[in-house]
């Protein structure tokens, strides 16, 4: 396990010497601590990077190759395809040969064939001299790593489409999942060309982006990341950060690069094929790989099965991160004033967004249904109702500690998690849910909630009712 982590060190430790300035290093020191969660999680995990052809010849591609070496010195299993049509094409317009492609996939004949297998082997010694490296004061200083790459992609012919014949162009068959396994876990970083062989022995030009995609899918890979000219956009023109399958399904005609489109089409595959994310970064930004792995919010686009924050009944665990939240609205006043130990007693009332492990919003919903969790308890201060109202027989509930980050307000989560209690509610048979308010009356008004006056109040609450906060009384009949 030691000689596990020494070369991580080594090479953290050669990144900070790096920096000049003192509060430079400060801030390098104050990145790792925050990215330990990230790190962490990462840990183990397997990543197929689809790299195009024109990050390969830009001087991004000198960013990249440290950043690599940083992940897989961090215990990431490496799967590197790569593209190589802008090569390709260069090549065969000096034989005077031009190209031709249809809808993104190349018509590939004999002489095109021969330069994309020179290529790839020519883009493949250069991934591997530049993976050797290992000079002092340098950022791959002790960073050696191990490249391997093979026939690990069985391949069939495309065939014949609307009358062309596309010869030597195939699409993937088959990928080898267990080999590909038995060289990451030796820690090899392993290196996809977009070639594969038929079982005839046949050599196929193969798009990187369908290599990279299927492997993701096989591996079922924590991530599968594609780098683009531009991020996707929804139809006010803003980036899209994050989107489910289904969201970005009806985004990605509406982008003005066909291109783009077509990885929008892999990414909603591969995330409904079982890859856990899908990241899209733009090939402008030098530091989007580690901003995207690194940071809660990343840089790129994230695409998911289902959307990738969690709204969750709470647990003990996320005591802490819902009093972080509610402290700061306590202190002015916003919400009423609890204790950690009431929290934690009351935790069975709450539910929460996570967001990459952090809790960012929360909300509790009191009732006077008695509550059976494992952690049951009734509130003292009579929060928790005993529905004597003018009308006995109206069960009633009360939503309590709405609270958001201030990262993410604005947002819709608040709505979230006060749709998910009226919904709770209803299923409890509560008949009308009630909330005290100091800040926020137009927030809940827009929601459905009416003001009253606390003469309104259930007894037991007009006994716990705050005069010097004298805030507003809301009720909404469900």
């Amino acid at each position: 396990m030691i000689e596990d982590i020494e070369p991580t060190v080594a090479y953290l430790n050669t990144q900070l010497r790096m920096v000049d300035a003192p509060s430079n290093n400060d801030l390098a020191i104050q990145w790792f601590r925050d990215a330990s969660p990230y790190i962490k999680a990462h840990r183990g995990g397997t990543m197929v990077l689809c790299l195009p052809d024109t990050l390969l010849e830009d001087a991004l591609f000198d960013n990249l190759i440290p950043d690599l070496a940083l992940l897989s010195h961090l215990g990431v299993r490496l799967v590197l395809g790569f593209g190589l049509r802008s090569q390709i094409d260069s090549k065969l317009k000096a034989l005077q040969h031009e190209p031709t492609i249809i809808d993104g996939r190349r018509v590939t004949d004999d002489e095109a064939l021969e330069q994309i297998v020179i290529a790839a082997g020519q883009t493949r010694t250069k991934f591997e001299s530049v993976l050797s490296m290992g000079l002092p004061n340098t950022p791959m200083a002790g960073a050696r790593l191990s490249v391997c790459s093979g026939n690990f992609v069985t391949a069939q012919p495309f065939g014949v489409l609307d009358g062309v014949d596309y010869q030597h162009t195939g699409m993937v068959r088959q990928i080898h999942g267990a080999e590909l396994h038995t060289h990451l876990s030796a820690g090899k970083i392993v290196l996809l060309p977009p070639i594969g062989y038929s079982l005839t022995g046949d050599i196929f030009n193969l798009t990187a982006e369908e290599i990279a995609t299927q492997t993701a899918i096989e591996l079922k890979a924590d991530k599968l990341i594609f780098f683009v000219n531009a991020l996707p956009e929804d139809a006010e023109g803003n980036a899209i950060r994050e989107a489910s399958a289904n969201t970005m399904e009806r985004f990605a005609p509406q982008q003005h690069d066909e291109n783009l489109t077509r990885t929008l089409e892999r990414a909603i595959t591969a995330s409904r094929k079982g890859v856990s994310r899908v990241h899209l970064l733009n090939l402008a930004d030098p530091n989007a790989l580690l901003r995207e792995l690194f940071t809660r919010d990343g840089g790129g686009t994230l695409v998911t099965a289902e959307r990738w924050e969690n709204l969750r009944n709470a647990r003990l665990s996320d005591v802490s991160g819902i009093f972080e939240l509610i402290a700061p609205l306590q202190e002015n006043g916003s919400l009423a004033s609890r204790t950690r130990e009431q929290v934690e007693n009351d935790i069975d009332h709450f539910v929460v967004c996570e967001r990459e492990g952090m809790v960012i919003a929360c909300a509790a919903l009191f009732t006077d249904e008695p509550n059976t969790g494992e952690h049951d308890s009734q509130c003292s201060d009579a929060r928790t109702l005993d529905a004597q109202t003018s009308d006995k027989h109206i069960r009633t509930g009360e939503i309590a500690c709405v609270a958001t980050h201030p990262d993410y307000r604005g947002q819709g989560r608040a709505g979230e998690l006060i749709a998910n209690l009226e919904s709770r509610a209803r299923s409890l048979q509560v008949k009308q849910l009630m909330l005290l308010s100091t800040r926020a009356a137009h927030w809940f008004i827009e929601r459905g909630y009416v003001e009253y006056n606390k003469d309104h109040l259930p007894q037991t609450r007009k006994i716990g009712y705050d005069t010097k906060r004298n805030s507003k009384v809301f009720i909404k009949l469900l």
